[in-house]
């Protein structure tokens, strides 16, 4: 519903602005109308996973989560508090980590920030259900289906590898200031409708007030960049090679060449990096498709499943599962952290454990493959 209504809009703003100023025309429909479909149609999404994790909370089942993982996370230097925020990263690390607040030990709450950007927040599942659905059959394994169990091994790797880097890093900090837990356990109880409301309500608007403005902005930058400069006259070649976002995306290609990607992908990234959610639409635009989400993903599935080998779809996929959260993410844990320092470390981190696992997943389905 979001989707179409969109497209209405942007239609009639191109019949009104089109002739009076082409080039407003096409910032406002490819650009603008774009990006805030974009955060809007997302919202739905987010809604939902707030909604059972509100749901949780309220019922007085959460605390009691917290309680039994208590010992068991405390062995590898995070806390049983940390499991709400870890729960939380699967809709949004935002919020997720504004939730570590309530973990006494600093210790225990700088490393539940670090690791949270490993839990495979919902801002991914449309680079996975594009790249699942274009290279892995639609056939079952036993009693699962193939795609299913793909999707499935993703989660799971980003949930051992949020465990193995808190070890880690506790090894890395030394002596830890842990601290006993003390929590209420409620009585089970009915959620109360109103702090259900409340709570969906504040989850919802930091989402759109920290995450939807990047998307918006990056959208926007995109456009610009995949619009200019225009192709010179002759020109045979997609008009995207010769803007700005080409020429970045060739520079790029360069360095992410041994991990199997190509500058159409490292151009993908570039978006990506400030909100997972759009790297689908920006590998659209640099394929030059056009229409509804749902028409670009079904032609831009088709594409790709053409143009690239499994070992890219496959490396592209790890590379998603480490690779850094959204700028918002980073900006959130340096307002939690007082500054720059840990979002560098994270960024840092992140950006290895993507590279060497990209790396190692492309060669080795090379090998395999028999390439």
């Amino acid at each position: 519903f979001i989707e179409n209504i969109m497209l209405w809009a942007g239609e009639n703003l191109r019949q009104i602005l089109e002739p009076h100023s082409p080039a407003l025309s096409h910032l406002v429909t490819k650009g603008l109308m774009p990006g805030i479909g974009g955060v809007l149609v997302f919202v739905p999404q987010i809604f939902l996973l707030f909604l059972f994790l509100v749901l949780l909370e309220e019922s007085g089942y959460m605390a009691r989560v917290s309680y039994l993982m208590d010992r068991n996370l405390k062995r590898i230097g995070l806390n049983g508090k940390s499991i709400v925020p870890m729960l939380g990263g699967f809709a949004c690390a935002v919020p997720a980590i504004a939730a570590t607040r309530n973990i006494v030990s600093w210790k225990e709450r700088l490393s539940t920030i670090m690791v949270l950007p490993l839990m495979s927040c919902s801002a991914r599942l449309p680079v996975y259900a594009l790249l699942i659905a274009a290279f892995i059959p639609d056939r079952d394994v036993g009693i699962f289906n193939l795609q299913g169990l793909v999707l499935f091994a993703l989660y799971f790797t980003g949930i051992i590898s949020a465990l193995l880097v808190a070890y880690v890093i506790k090894r890395w900090q030394g002596a830890s200031d842990q601290h006993l837990l003390m929590l209420e356990l409620p009585d089970y109880q009915w959620p109360n409708p109103l702090n259900l409301l409340v709570g969906l309500y504040d989850r919802t608007r930091i989402f759109l007030e920290r995450v939807g403005g990047i998307i918006l902005a990056m959208v926007v930058l995109l456009w610009f960049l995949s619009t200019y400069p225009a192709p010179p006259p002759g020109a045979t070649a997609p008009a995207i090679e010769y803007s700005f976002a080409g020429q970045i995306g060739k520079a790029l290609a360069v360095v992410l060449e041994p991990i199997g990607f190509n500058w159409q992908i490292a151009i993908a990234l570039v978006p990506g990096l400030a909100a997972r959610e759009i790297a689908v639409g920006a590998l659209g635009t640099v394929y030059a498709l056009s229409g509804s989400e749902e028409a670009v993903t079904g032609a831009l599935a088709t594409t790709i499943s053409a143009e690239w080998s499994l070992a890219t779809a496959l490396a592209l996929l790890a590379w998603y599962v480490f690779a850094p959260q959204c700028l918002a993410t980073l900006a959130v844990v340096k307002r939690e952290t007082g500054g720059w320092r840990h979002p560098l470390m994270m960024a840092t981190y992140l950006f290895a454990l993507a590279y060497v696992a990209a790396f190692v997943t492309y060669r080795l389905t090379l090998i395999l493959m028999g390439a």
